[in-house]
């Protein structure tokens, strides 16, 4: 195979995105959101994993998460990998890293990074659903489920338990 075969072939394969974010949370169990301001809802602090400058998803999330609320922690275990179908858009895997426990001194640091966040809140488990619906909302259920139950990662596809 020459490497314009290779190439070629590359070019072909199909597309996927791959997002990471932080569940971040408070002494209550509250769970770190933000307001993006480029779109209706919340989020997780996060965002895409710029693989193709060989960024992996962990480094992603660390990332997104200096660059959106000003905290660069280092970040414990991986509590879920969700395969998110899209509309208009290729697939998304997307990767939920445990942010830890943030104390009243984490909580001042936050600095938002005003091009995207409009403001952060900290929401308790049974109103998740209302500020993150669909996919994004049960990934963050599984991952606390995760934490709590001290199992190991999640494998999820639109959100839902697989396997």
């Amino acid at each position: 195979m020459t490497t314009q075969d290779f190439a070629t072939y590359i070019a072909g394969l199909p597309r996927v995105l791959a997002g990471a974010a932080a569940l971040f949370r408070d002494t209550e169990g509250r769970v770190l959101l933000v307001e993006p301001n480029y779109r209706e809802g919340w989020a997780l602090p996060g965002g895409t994993v710029e693989s193709d400058e060989g960024e992996t998803p962990r480094r992603g999330a660390r990332r997104e998460t200096a660059e959106e609320i000003g905290l660069d922690v280092p970040l414990g275990p991986l509590l879920a990998v969700d395969w998110v179908h899209g509309t208009g858009r290729p697939p998304l895997v997307a990767y939920l890293y445990d942010g830890g426990v943030l104390g009243e001194d984490d909580f001042k640091a936050i600095r938002l990074q005003e091009e995207e966040l409009l403001s952060w809140r900290l929401v308790p488990r049974e109103e998740l659903t209302e500020y993150l619906p669909g996919a994004l909302g049960r990934r963050v259920l599984v991952a606390l489920d995760v934490l709590a139950d001290g199992g190991g990662a999640a494998e999820l596809e639109n959100g839902r338990r697989v396997g």
